[in-house]
């Protein structure tokens, strides 16, 4: 994972979605001042000195021999030149800081809310076609829906997405990453599903209501309105039953539950609460976890996780294997969660509650503070990003071994009493 609990830091999937949450718009149109130079010598310099144009014909023959059409291959990489901007976009990414209580309110508010479930109704033939086709239901399908794009009435961006994802290529941040969306946006011209003046879209290059970046696209997609294409930007229909069978080819299991709103004892054994820690229901229920509503719940071997997204006094959630596929969805842990509890509501749960009682929230400083603390101790390896101000998930595994060390409740939160006593205070 590559976010945690106080921080959304932005990935690829769902990026569109994003810039607007970060406001990023005014600040990357500073950074337009930029001369293209740097950018381009940096790609070139993990490329053995190649220019892009000599990159790109490489790729063009390693297209080729992969079974790609050379016509398909030339139609899609046609006049397709290295973008800077791009690059400095993809520098530009942000830290948004908020609790996941502010930011989960915020990402499901009344209006998303209340949106989703007219949706729910407009679409519920589609919806529940999808359902019995691929066996994801539609709470799950309509929250990714909104979340990503606010149900199709954000396009995403007016980006020329293949030279988007071969700039990004190019580049060395994240060439293996994005060489698989570069091939994927020329089988998909290959494959016929859309033409390269149509796959207009974000920067990262993520299309269409349900921001599918061009491999996941490819490898996903499903014709569901039987047109004999693939069309995630103009196809309500194959949009959602692409999402769905992402996630479908991502573990979900049909008929089985995702997350659900518990409440913890004021004691328990909080090392156990982790995302990739399952135990048996009944585990839980025997250290004294309850259903949000304060009932018991079932006493049976349904395989489930403690999340405690910001810590033992905030709000509480058993996730079950299906919450895997959300992770997969996206990575960030926050987005994640986010996205399962939309689920849960649009499937007729309560808003989540607070939690047993008031949650510190660390600031940036000082959660840098805590990490060189951490690496200081031995409990976080150093390194470029060690110190970086995000709690990701090896800042989180470094802060529960410190816990457990210090004698403090093991619940993975950064808390100010943690950074005190780090501090020798």
């Amino acid at each position: 994972m590559t976010d945690a609990n106080l921080y959304f830091r932005p990935t690829i999937k769902g990026t569109a979605m994003r810039n607007r949450i970060l406001g990023l718009t005014g600040a990357l149109a500073l950074a337009g001042a930029m001369m293209a130079g740097p950018a381009m010598a940096q790609g070139a310099s993990c490329h053995g000195g190649m220019s892009f144009e000599r990159w790109l014909d490489a790729f063009k023959q390693e297209a080729v021999s992969k079974g790609v059409s050379r016509q398909a291959v030339e139609t899609a990489l046609a006049g397709i030149r290295f973008d800077p901007n791009v690059v400095r976009r993809d520098r530009g990414q942000g830290v948004f800081q908020q609790s996941f209580l502010q930011f989960a309110g915020r990402m499901t508010g009344a209006g998303r809310h209340s949106n989703g479930v007219r949706r729910l109704k407009s679409q519920g033939r589609l919806l529940s076609a999808i359902e019995q086709k691929i066996g994801v239901p539609p709470p799950v399908v309509v929250a990714l829906w909104g979340l990503e794009s606010d149900y199709g009435a954000v396009k995403g961006g007016s980006f020329n997405v293949i030279q988007s994802v071969a700039t990004l290529a190019y580049d060395c941040r994240r060439p293996d990453f994005f060489r698989r969306q570069l091939m994927g946006a020329v089988q998909i011209v290959a494959r016929g599903d859309l033409r390269p003046n149509q796959m207009i879209g974000n920067w990262a290059g993520e299309l269409g209501p349900t921001q599918f970046t061009p491999f996941y696209y490819f490898e996903n997609g499903v014709d569901f309105d039987g047109d004999g294409r693939v069309d995630m930007i103009n196809s309500t229909p194959d949009a959602l039953a692409s999402a769905a069978n992402l996630l479908r080819n991502r573990g979900w299991q049909r008929g089985q539950p995702w997350l659900q709103e518990v409440r913890v004892p004021a004691q328990l054994p909080w090392r156990e609460a982790d995302v990739d820690i399952k135990h048996p229901r009944r585990q839980w229920v025997q250290w004294g976890v309850r259903s949000a509503s304060g009932r018991p719940l079932p006493s049976d071997g349904m395989p489930a996780s403690l999340l405690l997204p910001m810590g033992r006094n905030g709000p509480a959630f058993l996730a079950y294997p299906n919450f895997d596929a959300f992770t997969r969805w996206n990575a960030s842990f926050v987005y994640a969660l986010t996205a399962a509890y939309f689920a849960t509501r649009l499937d007729g749960a309560p808003p989540m509650g607070k939690g047993n009682a008031p949650v510190a929230v660390l600031s940036p400083d000082q959660v840098r503070q805590l990490q060189r603390s951490l690496v200081a101790r031995g409990f976080l390896k150093s390194g470029p990003r060690a110190t970086d101000g995000i709690i990701g998930s090896s800042t989180r595994t470094a802060v529960k071994a410190a816990q457990i060390k210090l004698g403090l409740p093991a619940d993975s939160y950064p808390s100010p009493e943690l950074l005190q006593k780090l501090q020798g205070r």
